[in-house]
């Protein structure tokens, strides 16, 4: 008998329907003799409908009773997956984060966790019960209802189950695993949630790292009674690892690109550039700055396409202030591709082999950005789905049918 802590996310539970059939699922492994602890996540775009609620009455709600409005997407669907696993004949008990105790700071929209209150949780388990616990939510120390951000519930589960000393904690999802091999290492899985991979929230990932959590992600739709092992992703490497080069690829359509042609070339420039732009709160990806020329020079960097427009009108506001540049453009069509794999650091030709899988393709590369495990391209986002495919080719990432196409936007980040 293990101690499993299990997650859903919103697709996962999008339904009456999807629930029912996560209650089936759940209910496979507590006949095997498991103890649960089930974290759910809103309906999908429930979270969404209950900001707009929000957004519709004030364009900037207080953050404190946003998180009132936003935490009750939770409550729902864990009171709903409670009355589906009676209805199968079990012991189940719902708990929202306040009720359960998850004490976070008070940081109102984006709360981080302190401590937990595992005690009632231990109770409710060792009678036979079934405990489910709503995600993204906690209070803080004066009782104040709180929300971890966008991805929360995976660091929710992540959290219990190091709080529970739990033998695993499965994030189940709408794909079948992370990668093609079943397991993986967590720094190629932080690479992965840094790079825009929507499998885990990398607060997440960085929480299963600190307390040594053990972690596998599954498909919530495959068959319940199937017996699909995932990935697991382990904190060392082993024999087996080395024979995987690349173990998966990243993408992220949310990427804008913005050149400023002609700027000064001299020292500070770049900081002159930057300096406003992390002065706005906007984060900057990849950075490439051309040689120059004539004291010359072109300077490029991409941003969240969320901040396209913002970062452009702090760099119009300050050329000719703390920098000059002849024209600034921008690109909010591209997309981010990446290859990832622990194998990089002991093959040479991979950024090689990929770059020119891309051009047989007629597919131009705009930006490249390297580490010891990743290798990313900025691309015309049209090109997506084509050199998703094609890498996957090049580099016999094998994968089943059903997951060769991409998955929309609900998938957006990883591919398998």
């Amino acid at each position: 008998m293990a101690l499993i802590v299990q997650k859903y996310g919103g697709t996962s539970v999008g339904s009456t329907e999807r629930i029912c059939t996560v209650a089936r699922r759940i209910a496979r492994h507590h006949r095997d003799g498991h103890q649960l602890v089930v974290v759910v996540s809103a309906m999908s775009g429930e979270t969404n409908r209950l900001l707009a609620l929000a957004k519709e009455i004030s364009p900037n709600p207080d953050p404190r009773e946003l998180d009132v409005v936003a935490a009750t997407g939770e409550q729902v669907t864990i009171g709903l997956l409670a009355i589906a696993l009676q209805e199968l004949g079990l012991k189940a008990k719902s708990y929202t984060g306040g009720q359960v105790r998850v004490l976070t700071d008070n940081a109102f929209t984006k709360a981080r966790i302190l401590k937990i209150d595992e005690e009632p949780i231990r109770k409710d388990l060792s009678e036979g019960t079934i405990v489910i616990v709503a995600g993204f939510q906690g209070v803080d120390a004066a009782g104040n209802i709180t929300t971890l951000g966008r991805g929360g519930s995976d660091t929710s589960g992540v959290a219990l189950a190091a709080a529970l000393s739990a033998d695993e904690c499965q994030i189940y999802t709408d794909v079948d695993g992370v990668y093609t091999a079943e397991r993986i290492t967590f720094e190629e899985m932080l690479e992965m949630a840094s790079l825009g991979s929507k499998i885990l929230q990398i607060r997440s990932v960085e929480f299963a790292g600190k307390y040594k959590v053990r972690l596998r992600v599954l498909s919530s739709f495959d068959d319940p009674e199937s017996q699909a092992t995932g990935t697991l992703i382990t904190f060392e490497e082993d024999d087996t690892m080395e024979q995987a080069i690349i173990s998966g690829i990243a993408f992220n359509r949310d990427e804008a690109k913005i050149s400023l042609m002609g700027v000064e070339d001299r020292p500070g420039v770049a900081y002159a550039i930057l300096g406003p732009v992390a002065a706005a709160n906007i984060d900057v990806d990849m950075i490439v700055q051309n040689i120059g020329a004539s004291g010359h020079t072109d300077f490029s960097f991409t941003v969240n396409r969320s901040e396209y427009q913002k970062a452009l009108d702090v760099l119009a506001r300050d050329k000719g202030r703390g920098f000059s540049a002849r024209d600034i453009i921008g690109d909010n069509r591209i997309c981010k591709v990446s290859l990832v794999g622990i194998g990089m650091r002991s093959h040479v030709g991979i950024a090689a082999k990929m770059f020119k899988t891309l051009a047989d393709e007629q597919i131009n590369i705009q930006m490249i950005s390297t580490s010891e495990i990743k290798t990313s391209v900025v691309i015309d986002e049209k090109y997506l789905e084509l050199a998703v495919r094609v890498l996957h080719r090049a580099f016999e990432l094998d994968v089943p049918p059903r997951q060769e196409r991409m998955q929309s936007e609900r998938q957006q980040g990883t591919s398998l």
